[in-house]
């Protein structure tokens, strides 16, 4: 028991320390009043970013409620659209209106599709993303994925989930391997 301890503080330490170092290498995004979530991937620093495409009249834009774009931080931090391949492949989303709500749409990203996701204004009129996170929706703040790029199709080791409990606001996390 006591050995088990240990060394889950040792992994722990590991883990937060890995974590740190992660933070120095990857810069986060500047905040934005509509954004939702963003995702950074081990090979380098680029960042997805997914904000909420709100009209001027403060709801979603129904035929495209999200808005996902690149900050290209290994290049010159400029802002990019994704390519095609990149929208409908990988980073893109599927989102239809969830029926009997207003301004609320139920999604899943195309490269990963067992785990929906809600987008919607919260009562106060901020756009958040709720996905399920240990099994719970949470509000999803980030996404690291941890991927191995040495062969011709990248394959992912794990993935992080960052949020917040929308009823708390205490942090959440979910580590697990797709």
């Amino acid at each position: 028991m006591k050995r088990s301890l240990i060394l889950w503080v040792i992994s722990m330490w590991v883990s937060l320390s890995v974590y740190a170092k992660m933070g120095e290498r990857f810069p986060i995004p500047p905040s934005a009043p509509n954004r939702l979530f963003y995702i950074q991937r081990s090979s380098n620093a680029n960042t997805v970013v997914y904000d909420a495409n709100v009209l001027p009249n403060k709801s979603l834009n129904s035929k495209q409620p999200v808005h996902t774009y690149w900050l290209r931080y290994a290049e010159k931090g400029q802002k990019e659209e994704l390519s095609t391949i990149q929208r409908t492949l990988a980073y893109g989303l599927y989102t239809d209106p969830i029926k009997g709500e207003v301004n609320a749409y139920e999604g899943y990203f195309l490269a990963y599709r067992k785990r929906k996701f809600v987008v919607k204004l919260d009562p106060k009129g901020t756009p958040i993303a709720l996905f399920p996170i240990n099994g719970k929706l949470q509000i999803l703040d980030r996404v690291f994925v941890s991927v191995d790029d040495s062969g011709y199709m990248p394959s992912v080791y794990y993935i992080e989930l960052f949020g917040r409990d929308p009823s708390t606001g205490k942090d959440v996390y979910e580590r697990f391997k797709p």
